[in-house]
């Protein structure tokens, strides 16, 4: 039997569209990016108001992460890592702030029981928020991916760190939150 070989340019056509599609593909923004400001519905111990992460970076580092789903086995983990570490994070001047497609009447359950009224979690039902951020999981609908930044107050991104298992994320950005504060102690 004799196999044909594809052409060149359709051969290469399907190498992109498949990395494209990939789950490890990632276009996420990186180190020295802007980030993208945005406002968004947050909620945080119940309360429910808006968000402003311009706001956020007058008074330090930005955590920003992005998961899936809440209420879902990974990010019931990673919220309860996350409020965990908030105060070790706060010593450093540092806020987090998790984002996820879900709607705000979830989020405010999800503020009190997972992320136990620690940080906040904003609504990005439209999926603006996870687009700006290169934050979407491919062929998921505006889900967004497990997507982890720690932004300076200057707004640059100085840590991005990509994961779907959430083991790594909290640990990752405390330390790019340690190491840009110890750069900016006299500051």
């Amino acid at each position: 039997m004799k196999i044909k070989q594809l052409p060149a340019t359709f051969a290469a056509v399907i190498a992109i569209g498949c990395a494209m599609h990939s789950p490890l593909a990632s276009a996420t923004l990186k180190p020295g990016d802007a980030a993208p400001a945005f406002t968004a519905d947050a909620s945080l111990g119940g309360k429910t108001y808006t968000y402003s992460l311009a706001d956020e970076l007058k008074k330090g580092p930005v955590v920003l992460y992005f998961y899936p789903a809440a209420f879902t086995k990974g990010c019931t983990i990673e919220a309860h890592e996350f409020a965990e570490a908030v105060d070790e994070y706060k010593k450093y001047g540092a806020t987090v702030i998790g984002v996820s497609h879900d709607n705000i009447d979830t989020l405010t359950k999800f503020s009190v029981s997972e992320c136990r009224s620690k940080f906040p979690v904003a609504a990005d039902a439209n999926a603006k928020v996870i687009d700006a951020y290169d934050a979407a999981l491919p062929l998921k609908g505006g889900m967004a991916n497990r997507v982890s930044y720690v932004i300076a107050p200057d707004g640059k991104i100085i840590y991005e760190y990509t994961s779907m298992s959430p083991d790594k994320h909290v640990e990752n950005t405390m330390k790019a939150v340690k190491d840009w504060a110890a750069t900016h102690k006299a500051q």
